[in-house]
């Protein structure tokens, strides 16, 4: 699920928390990075969990209707097709869901808001209505109206994030409402898994897409850390007109972070390198920050490919 974008930049900001505090050393860097890589981790299972958490209220609300229809008599015949959605009862009854649910305790009793709004979003929603009201009801329709749910009513939802903001401070985890987005993707593909076929022991994703991953972010981070003054005078040497003590931290971050990787992971292009850190630069930083550390380290390892200090500087022209 973690894949090679995803840590580098955690490492980034790890990194960037590193430097603003003194009292932090390598170790305590390092198990807040893999903290990191945890917390996201159960943001996965705590969205996978919202569907529960829906069907559940959508229950709730049904039996409320039916209960007011009782009382006066009504000759109306509930529409059970959402709450007895085959993909919701398939997450509900996953084993590894709600092993990790219970073991974190990813509770949306904080959340409850982002629950009620969107079942209100939900029934007004045209494909809802579509869905409840089709002459029939395949399980790829089932699976169809959770892949609408995810992407048309969670992703980039105001009162979901004001909910995970909630609920990082009860369950003291961390960047929640920063990696709704991308974590949703992961949903998505999650979802796409489902068989109707599929038992309570159908797999989730993977920590990370590789076991490499872990090991590929502990070392960057501690090299950025070990190699911090040397990668700094790089910086500073090549700054010419720019003045040293106006680069916005996070550009120096990024900077270090990038060259720890070029200089000391021979297996990785420099290409994909320079292409991930200045794409990092614009989710994370200024404006016209890509440019800057495009430059800089354009410069940087042209004097370092003349030099024969750097086996990857060969590829620049």
């Amino acid at each position: 699920m973690i894949n090679r974008t995803m840590v580098r930049t955690r490492v980034v900001q790890t990194l960037f928390a590193y430097c603003q505090d003194s009292d932090k050393t390598m170790t305590t860097a390092r198990k807040e990075l893999i903290k990191s890589f945890a917390d996201t981790y159960d943001l996965y299972f705590a969205l996978l969990d919202f569907a529960n958490e829906l069907t559940a209220y959508a229950q709730q609300q049904l039996e409320e209707q039916i209960g007011r229809a009782r009382a006066t008599h009504s000759n109306w015949t509930p529409n059970r097709r959402f709450v007895q959605n085959r993909l919701a009862q398939q997450l509900f009854e996953n084993r590894a869901l709600r092993k990790r649910v219970e073991e974190q305790h990813l509770s949306w009793d904080s959340g409850m808001p982002a629950v009620m709004d969107t079942y209100k979003r939900l029934v007004e929603s045209d494909f809802y209505r579509a869905y409840m009201e089709a002459d029939s009801c395949t399980y790829e329709d089932d699976k169809r109206i959770w892949r609408q749910i995810y992407q048309n009513l969670l992703a980039n939802d105001e009162n979901l994030g004001d909910a995970l903001d909630e609920m990082e401070v009860t369950l003291d985890k961390a960047n929640w409402s920063v990696d709704v987005d991308i974590v949703l993707s992961y949903i998505i593909k999650t979802i796409k898994r489902f068989k109707a076929e599929s038992t309570p022991d159908e797999p989730l994703l993977e920590m990370f897409d590789s076991e490499d991953e872990l090991q590929f972010a502990t070392t960057l981070l501690e090299k950025a850390i070990a190699g911090h003054e040397q990668y700094e005078q790089l910086i500073n040497s090549h700054l010419k007109n720019w003045d040293a003590d106006r680069i916005a931290y996070m550009d120096r971050i990024i900077l270090e972070a990038a060259l720890a990787e070029i200089l000391e992971f021979e297996d990785i292009a420099l290409t994909v390198s320079m292409n991930e850190y200045i794409e990092l630069a614009k989710a994370y930083s200024g404006d016209k920050s890509y440019m800057f550390i495009n430059g800089i380290l354009t410069e940087i390892l042209r004097d370092l490919k003349q030099s024969g200090n750097c086996f990857k500087a060969l590829t620049l022209k």
